[in-house]
């Protein structure tokens, strides 16, 4: 624990370090941890407990309308942030507006947590009208904490970022595991669990963000005095200079509907591949590799966030001992529920892996390798926004090459298949190290380029793209039965190979152009 060199926004307790960073930031960390738990906790179940027959407890949905139902669903989540930008600039605050949206959401989960049709369309509503008031404005709390340490930004949005993939990465095997074990809404109400326990824990330790996001209409007190001043030096830019830079957060914004569109492939026609397409029941020194395998990649990161809690409990225990206590609590479930999985897992004969077990691949990557990004963007070693998106890009669509050539012995319309697991994985990591390129680095560059007094609304406007390129995705999931019919399955992810490395070597050309629109920011 150190004290900051920076001067970072919040409570003198803000300005204790750890990973190089306030403690604040780890508050918002675990708090949007627990909510993309929830998120994809959900996300991992839906398509699958919609596609699955009657007798396994499915509503025997056809693939199409059930990536319909997803594109809609993940579209919507991502086009309410910009009213809950608003509402919060304007009326709310951004710290009541985190906390309305995690209680909507907690309802939301319960909704879904019943068996009928009613429950599903109610829940699901709740979860689209709660991350619009959440997601925006969480991360316009980090803009605040970082107003006057704007070159620590990028290191701290990839360490939120992994935040947002240890929920995703615990969410989905969690949820995943209990949904496809004991029952499907059994996983629905597990996500409610913790996205309520989330909610409590950000709620009890707000205040170490000072005056940061706080009601518009509250006076900042004259400890704010000082750094009022950087403040409207970075706000007040010339009206030429600050046109130019949104121009830049529209060309990144619209390449990022390309990124979306094939990444949320995911949640949607990978997870079919996963359920239909692979060879997922393994025996003897197999099932043996995947148990070993299976607890080196659950325990391990779940070891070192649990280290991130104990270091956080060591620096705001003492003030926020309530907080902590959920916070705790969440976690000591969390161990129980992961080593009665892993009891199970070895003492059954052979075993079947879950198809959305392979969701969590993308997270265990996330975590793995956002500390070395996190580092290579503070480093002398950092290039322009353009070279990291297309970047992303471009692993993207290798990643789906990957999977292009690994189903090429399935015959045209075949509606089952038993490949190897091992393209699936492989094109996880690429896709990964795309995301990791791309998706932080966007929200970095958003918070760098807008005004503060906009930050919230345009981060709504950001998550829009991003909500474009999701509903982009389950429609041309919602393809594969069509495509794989009259071509391959090789072919269906074929376009997800090209589009994203064309869209790639695109927004690389634009470089120099863009560099000069931003007008000084790196």
């Amino acid at each position: 624990m150190n004290t900051a060199k920076y001067r970072f926004e919040g409570s003198e307790m803000n300005n204790k370090l750890l990973l190089g960073h306030p403690a604040g930031l780890f508050i918002l960390f675990f708090t949007e941890m627990w909510e993309r738990f929830s998120y994809y906790g959900m996300r991992a179940l839906l398509v699958i407990f919609l596609i699955s027959s009657l007798t396994d407890g499915g509503w025997a949905w056809s693939r199409e309308d059930a990536l319909s139902l997803y594109g809609t669903y993940t579209m919507l989540v991502y086009f309410t942030p910009i009213i809950g930008g608003i509402l919060a600039d304007r009326f709310l605050g951004y710290r009541n507006a985190v906390v309305i949206g995690a209680l909507l959401m907690t309802l939301g989960h319960a909704a879904m947590a019943f068996d009928t049709p009613w429950a599903l369309y109610v829940g699901i509503g709740l979860l689209i009208a709660g991350n619009g008031f959440f997601k925006p404005n969480i991360t316009s709390i980090i803009n605040g904490v970082y107003k006057n340490a704007q070159e620590k930004k990028d290191g701290a949005f990839t360490i939120f970022y992994m935040g947002v993939n240890a929920g995703a990465f615990l969410g989905i095997m969690l949820c995943g595991y209990v949904g496809e074990t004991y029952g499907w809404h059994f996983g629905f109400g597990l996500a409610g669990i913790f996205m309520f326990f989330g909610m409590l824990q950000f709620y009890f330790a707000q205040s170490i963000f000072g005056n940061v996001g706080t009601k518009p209409s509250k006076v900042v007190d004259l400890s704010d005095a000082v750094a009022s001043k950087d403040e409207k030096s970075y706000d007040d830019v010339p009206s030429n200079v600050q046109r130019d830079r949104y121009i830049v957060v529209g060309i990144l914004a619209f390449f990022t509907i390309f990124f979306w569109a094939a990444f949320e492939q995911a949640g949607g026609s990978m997870t079919i591949f996963a359920k239909d397409y692979t060879n997922r029941v393994l025996e003897g020194s197999a099932a043996n590799i995947f148990r070993i395998s299976n607890t080196l990649l659950t325990v391990v990161p779940l070891m070192i966030i649990t280290y991130v809690l104990i270091s956080l409990f060591k620096i705001t225990f003492k003030k926020y001992a309530l907080s902590n206590l959920f916070l705790g609590i969440s976690f000591a479930i969390i161990w129980i529920i992961v080593i009665i999985m892993l009891k199970n897992q070895f003492s059954e004969v052979s075993t079947e892996i879950p198809a959305s077990w392979f969701g969590i691949l993308n997270s265990f990557f996330i975590i793995t390798f956002a500390p070395l990004f996190s580092k290579i963007w503070e480093s002398k070693f950092n290039p322009p926004a353009t070279v990291k998106f297309g970047t992303g890009l471009i692993l993207l669509g290798l990643g789906f090459l990957v999977l292009a050539y690994g189903s090429a012995s399935i015959p045209q319309g075949a509606k089952t298949a038993s490949v190897s697991v091992i393209w699936l994985i492989l094109a996880y990591l690429l896709h990964t190290l795309g995301e990791l390129s791309l998706s932080p680095v966007g929200l970095s560059y958003v918070s760098k380029l807008v005004p503060g007094k906009m930050i919230a609304m345009m981060f709504g406007l950001w998550y829009i793209a991003v909500g474009m390129g999701n509903k982009i995705a389950g429609s041309m999931g919602g393809m594969i039965d069509e495509i794989t019919t009259k071509y391959s399955m090789s072919t269906f992810f074929l376009i997800f190979t090209f589009v994203p490395i064309i869209a790639g070597v695109l927004v690389m050309s634009l470089t120099p152009l863009l560099k000069k629109l931003m007008h000084g920011v790196k």
